[in-house]
């Protein structure tokens, strides 16, 4: 698994929008005002119907793409999250994780409900198809690739993209995949979103 740990975009955000946010972490990026809204379709895992970023207005949605055979990034980046919960208390009630599939191939709707399901009531599963999938990467500058011979590889970036409860892109958390991410300074940055 090759994950993709800030976009390239990332560098150049950080310089555009220096002092709109007051971030503690240094894993977050601000984004309010240079990243499009939240909007999508596609069909929710668990209950194998349709999801819309309208049906998510007064939550704050944390947005994340990955694919359910993956050995290392997204299962430890989905754990570091609900570490940074825990840290958040009472305000991580108002959390939805969503977790889109950019292998959606492998990934049928029963298998990635279950995954979701391990890191939590939070997390959704999202499951579209190729252009829906291609429409929402192209929106938020994620890259991935799905290459199935000589040997099935999938990357991916790893960036997590968090909007407000009003679906304003607010931060990105970049680099929770690697190292030891901060995760009191995260939770606090979401915290912070929350009560926004």
């Amino acid at each position: 698994m090759r994950a993709l740990t800030v976009p390239l975009f990332g560098l150049a955000l950080l310089a555009l929008t220096a002092c709109k946010l007051k971030l503690v972490s240094p894993n977050d990026i601000d984004v309010q005002g240079v990243m499009p809204d939240l909007s999508f379709q596609m069909t929710d895992a668990a209950t194998a119907k349709p999801l819309t970023a309208a049906a998510l207005r007064g939550r704050t949605v944390l947005l994340y793409f990955g694919y359910t055979h993956c050995p290392d990034v997204c299962p430890a980046t989905l754990f570091d999250l609900t570490r940074i919960e825990k840290q958040m208390g009472p305000a991580a009630a108002h959390l939805t994780i969503l977790f889109v599939t950019v292998d959606p191939d492998r990934d049928n709707l029963a298998l990635l409900a279950q995954y979701a399901a391990i890191f939590g009531p939070n997390v959704i599963g999202l499951r579209g198809t190729p252009d829906q999938l291609a429409s929402l990467a192209r929106r938020y500058r994620v890259a991935y690739s799905v290459t199935k011979t000589p040997v099935y590889s999938v990357s991916h970036t790893s960036s997590i993209y968090v909007f407000n409860a009003q679906g304003k892109a607010a931060f990105i958390i970049a680099g929770l995949d690697l190292g030891k991410p901060d995760i009191t300074g995260i939770a606090q940055d979401l915290t912070s979103v929350v009560n926004g």
